[in-house]
Parts: C-alpha cells; structure tokens; sequence
C-alpha cells in the first residue's frame, strides 16, 4: 500500500545537513566508519553505543578508520556517548544496532524524538516493519550498507572495501517504507554521500532482501567457516554452497512478493538457477562479486566475542520465511545450525565444517571439485 507523504514541515530538512541534530546508535564498527565521516564532512553528530570503553577511547583520543590503502587511515575527534548519556530531540537518527537489541533500543529512543524526526535503520535483515511498528511508519526509513567493516579495538574500526569502491559502488541503498522517494529522503541521501556513495530507492524491500541475500551468502559463509568473504568464494565448495543459498533466497524473496535488484555491480536476479550449468554461471557471478574482500561477517565477530549473533535476522530469517511458504531452505538452515553449534559452545568454526554440508550436496560434487 503507498502511504502519504508524513505530514508536517520538514523545517530541518529545508536547511543545510550541519544544522541538523545527528544521532549514530549503534557505532560499532560500520557505525564508527559513518560517524567518523560525518563529522570529518562537517555534521553535527552524536555517536552512540552501549561499549562504555570504545566510547572513552572515542571521546578522549577519537575515532580511527582504518582502510585498505594505509595513506587514507585517519583519526578525528567526535562526539561519543552511551545511551544513558544522550538528551534532547534528534532530526535524524541512524540505527545500526543488532537487531536482537531493538526490543531496548527503540522503546528508549521515543523519549529522543519528535513527530517530524526521522529513523533510518541501516541493521541487518530486513527490520523495517518491526522498527515501523514502534517508532511510526511515518518516522520511518530503510536502507542498506554495502562495505564491509570490521571493529579493531576501541576506537578503531577497519574499512574492507577498497576506497574508489567504497566511494563510488559499495555505499548504502535507501528508501521510504511503503511509498517512493521524499524530499527528506533526499536530504539523508545527501548527508549519507559525505561518507559513501548512496542511491535512493522507491522499492525499498526490493533493496533489502537483495541485502539479505548477500548477507546469508557471503556472511553466513564468513559465519560458519570462519573466514572472509573473499576465502569463501575462492574455495569452490564453500561458493557452490553460496550458489544455493543464493537461489533459496531468491525463491523466498519471490514468493514474498519481491524482486532482487542491481547492486554491487551484480544484478541479483540473475543469480537464480535451475540447472548445473545455472548454478556454475551464478558460482562465477558470487565469485566476481566478492573476490578478494577481508571483510568478515558480523555474526563472526560476535561470534569472536562471545556475544549473541544476528543468525536469526540472516540466514534464519530465510529460514523462517522458506517455512511460511513451505519452501525448503537447507543450505540457509545448515548454515544457521552450523553459527548456532559455534555459539552454544562459545567457540567458532573453521573450513573443516565444509563437510557438514556433503550430505546436501550429493549428485552436484563435479561443480566444485
């Protein structure tokens, strides 16, 4: 159903970006990359995040980015805080906490808004309509981060993407939930450009599941073999086991009523196969995609930490939506079962657990061996 614009002026979002309020909750590691940016670009922004330590390190020597390419490595004073420490109303807010913190998290943040304040969730998974339900659709804008970053240290967060990439391909995807592109949405776009390329997007659950098939690839494999993104996609088993989560997550998204998009420089559509010789083309597709990324899941660094992981918003969620539409799902669900194994005993996996996945792959080893 497309929804109305949300009523009321928009006064903030008729002036410049810096004369916004900016809060970041959740600046782990992609949300100390974007909070770091902003404020290097001139924005008025609150990084907030419940590491009373990474916080200190934030507040006292600032936030590190660290890239690829060594001369682009910077540091810059910004503003950090935990959450008991934040006041006041905030024009924009930029939620990037796991989602298995939202039923804290977005309760608390209503005391930060007004009715013309703006959420725009840029979490895994598709949360959107879960974040609407509490903060009010009206108030409410989705997208889609497209680098991988990985948290060094307190204070330090590492950018995976080369920059030219990160600049001008690897950036966010945003929309409105339920209607196309707004004028507001224009102005996110403009705040978000001043860290990386971003697009706007009027089918914005066309974007997401999109995310969440990239996601259930190359983190659910990064996830449960402990690895990066580019080790899984140059051993070809592990890109053959891609290649099928690949097409379980097309078949969910289209009987949801979804259809992938082009992002990444991939049309994700064409990732959907019927056959051997499908399945290979969509190996090589993967494999072109990801090739050489250091980028690590966000599950495995939880799962490194020792904390809950996002499993159930990635390749559960699949798993969960596969069950609504009677569709089977067991390369999703062995990847999820595999993160769920690690995490119950505290540990993490490694390349050795490829051969969990035998029994699945029988009549298809001449596609990877």
């Amino acid at each position: 159903m497309k929804m109305p614009p949300p009523t009321g002026a928009r006064n903030k979002l008729e002036e410049k970006g810096e004369d916004m309020r900016i809060a970041i909750v959740g600046a782990g590691s992609m949300g100390t990359i974007i909070g770091a940016y902003m404020t290097k670009g001139g924005l008025d922004v609150e990084m907030i995040d419940a590491n009373r330590e990474h916080v200190e390190v934030m507040s006292t020597k600032g936030a590190t980015v660290q890239h690829l390419e060594e001369d682009r490595t910077f540091t810059i004073p910004v503003k950090a805080y935990t959450p008991d420490k934040m006041n006041g109303i905030y024009d924009l807010v930029f939620l990037i906490t796991k989602q298995t913190a939202n039923p804290v998290v977005l309760p608390n943040l209503l005391k930060y808004l007004n009715d013309d304040s703006i959420v725009c969730t840029l979490q895994n998974g598709i949360p959107e309509p879960n974040v609407a339900e509490v903060i009010g659709e009206a108030r409410t804008i989705g997208g889609a981060m497209l680098f991988p970053a990985t948290w060094i240290a307190p204070g330090i967060s590492a950018e995976n993407a080369p920059y030219d990439r990160f600049k001008t391909v690897a950036g966010f995807d945003i929309g409105e939930v339920g209607r196309p592109a707004t004028p507001r949405l224009e102005k996110v776009k403009e705040i978000l450009d001043v860290v990386a390329h971003t697009t706007m997007m009027d089918n914005l659950m066309d974007v997401k599941w999109t995310k969440l098939c990239v996601n259930c690839c190359c983190s659910g494999l990064s996830a449960a073999l402990s690895c990066t993104f580019g080790e899984a996609v140059e051993n070809k088993k592990s890109r053959a086991i891609e290649a099928f989560v690949a097409k379980e997550c097309l078949d969910v998204c289209h009987a949801e009523g979804y259809t992938m998009i082009t992002t990444l420089n991939q049309n994700f559509e064409d990732l959907y196969w019927t056959d051997k010789a499908g399945m290979m083309r969509t190996m090589d597709a993967l494999y072109n995609v990801f090739k050489g990324s250091m980028g690590i899941a966000s599950m495995l660094q939880d799962m490194q930490k020792k904390q809950p992981s996002e499993v159930d918003y990635i390749p559960g969620h699949t798993e969960k939506y596969g069950k609504k539409h009677g569709i089977a799902t067991p390369f999703n669900s062995r990847v999820a079962e595999l993160i769920r194994e690690a995490e119950a005993r505290g540990g993490v996996n490694d390349m050795s657990y490829l051969s969990r996945f035998d029994d699945l792959l029988v009549g298809w080893e001449d596609t990877y061996s």
